[in-house]
């Protein structure tokens, strides 16, 4: 969450998933940079892959924020 590119991305996949090949070409970087993104927010569980031939879609995985958000509210929360 830390790196604007990866932010940039959850906000594309916001509303819908897409393709890598699109998400890549909206960003000035190469493709394989792209695709690095893509695969520490996978492993993050912030988004999921699925692959319909021969392209593979992007969306948001909601448990991924669950946890992330449920942390935040932990971390923010006043001391007792």
């Amino acid at each position: 969450m830390a790196d604007p590119v990866r932010r940039d991305i959850l906000a594309l996949l916001r509303h819908q998933r897409l393709p890598a090949g699109e998400i890549a070409a909206r960003f000035a970087i190469s493709r394989p940079a792209v695709s690095r993104h893509l695969r520490v927010l996978r492993e993050s569980g912030l988004v999921r892959d699925e692959l319909v031939g021969r392209q593979r879609f992007y969306a948001l995985d909601l448990r991924g924020f669950a946890e992330l958000t449920a942390w935040l509210t932990q971390l923010l929360a006043p001391p007792a």
